[in-house]
């Protein structure tokens, strides 16, 4: 008769940075073999032993040597070339609960651009088309004007019962647009010009007073948000039959060597941008010059900074996304997030949770990420049919994304008591 596998025990102390789940930090002795759902029943057992302001079981994640525990713990620890003999320090912090599904918003054609703020969400397609929804999936309008697909849209501000956002195509224009809320009538105050090709990716300062548009002509334009005709807003009477008065740009930011894939403010002088020449740049917008270039090795697709840990995730056509440091001189990639299996398309980071982001990706996936844990997400958000072409996590609630599938979809996140 075989005998019974004695697995190796560890000593371990569980350490928590949030006060609430605090268990004495006196050593203890597990299984090597303990995987997550093993320490999740101890630390549950050790809180209702001393911890009686904790009434009901609590789902943790756990983290050893600053990576999120996937596996079990000695085979974590034989990866790190960790030994089994010294005290091990487990930190757990409460784990952020699954997103639910909640709508699917049906289009007419490619659902390319999404935002999502307070109670609305912007949507634009390869119909031509912006729309306007309600976070309850209610749609409010379907609004023409541009001549080829929508591939960018952006809130810029609410005022009472009026709306302000902008709409940026393939047709070389990108659109301020003013929705009268109580109306449900939109107009476009502002169609601005600047681009000689199709316009790829906006988006909107922190002040809300400029946006900047990247284009497949290389370039980045800076438009003022003003719907008068101001200094600093250079405006042109319509000559010809479109959208309102036709303006042009502030600022030309030129250095891309091809398209410009994605742009994001850092500050209210400086904007970072993702190309095909495999090049993120990060500008001085007052100057009109470049303060860094990071150099890659594949063409990004898009890229998103985080004002929460100034750190940068980029998309990239190798299935794999990337975390770099801006205040690093090296441009060295920190981390590597290896899970999709087709071009990663959309990268956006959560606005309150600063190791948390989703990607969108051609294997019709979108994913909801913790930095510590580069092999394996938190959750598939599964649902599209087709390739996914935009995800957005502005509003902290509502995750969502649209696809080739002609659908957008929502998904609605319950916020963990603690902050990782």
């Amino acid at each position: 008769m075989a005998e019974d596998k004695v697995e190796a025990q560890l000593q371990v102390r569980f350490v928590t940075k949030q006060e609430q789940y605090a268990v004495p930090d006196s050593p203890y002795a597990i299984q090597s073999n303990y995987q997550p759902s093993d320490l999740n029943k101890v630390v549950n057992a050790l809180l209702k032993e001393t911890n009686a302001s904790v009434e009901k079981a609590v789902e943790f994640d756990f983290l050893v040597c600053g990576e999120l525990l996937c596996s079990t713990l000695a085979e974590l620890l034989q990866e790190k070339g960790m030994s089994t003999e010294d005290t091990l320090e487990i930190e757990y912090l409460e784990r952020f609960p699954a997103p639910t599904p909640q709508d699917c918003l049906m289009h007419d054609d490619w659902v390319s651009a999404v935002q999502a703020r307070d109670n609305w969400i912007l949507s634009g397609s390869y119909d031509n088309s912006v729309h306007i929804w309600s976070t309850k999936g209610q749609h409010k309008l379907a609004i023409p004007g541009h001549t080829s697909p929508v591939k960018a849209v952006s809130w810029i501000s609410f005022n009472g019962d009026q709306a302000v956002f902008a709409s940026a195509s393939h047709d070389q224009s990108a659109m301020l647009w003013v929705w009268n809320v109580s109306g449900n009538s939109v107009d476009c105050v502002v169609t601005c010009r600047g681009h000689d090709k199709g316009v790829e990716c906006l988006a909107v300062s922190a002040d809300a007073n400029q946006f900047a548009t990247g284009s497949w002509d290389n370039n980045i334009c800076l438009w003022s948000t003003s719907l008068s005709d101001e200094d600093n807003a250079p405006v042109k009477k319509k000559s010809k039959p479109e959208h309102g008065n036709t303006r042009e740009p502030l600022t030309t930011l030129k250095g891309h060597r091809e398209a410009v894939s994605g742009v994001q403010w850092m500050d209210f002088n400086t904007v970072l941008s993702s190309s095909w020449d495999h090049l993120l740049k990060i500008w001085d917008c007052e100057l009109g010059g470049i303060k860094q270039d990071i150099a890659g090795n594949k063409a990004f697709f898009d890229a998103d900074w985080s004002p929460l840990n100034n750190s940068i995730i980029t998309a990239s056509a190798d299935r794999h996304i990337r975390l770099y440091d801006p205040r690093s001189t090296e441009s060295i990639v920190r981390t590597t997030f290896t899970s999709h299996t087709g071009w990663v398309q959309s990268v956006r980071w959560s606005k309150t949770r600063d190791t948390l982001f989703l990607s969108a990706s051609y294997d019709g996936q979108v994913k909801l990420w913790e930095t510590r844990s580069p092999r394996t997400p938190l959750y598939d958000l599964s649902g599209h049919e087709d390739k996914v072409l935009c995800c957005d996590w502005s509003n902290p609630s509502l995750l969502v994304s649209g696809s080739c599938d002609n659908t957008l979809r929502i998904f609605k996140a319950k916020h963990a008591v603690g902050n990782a």
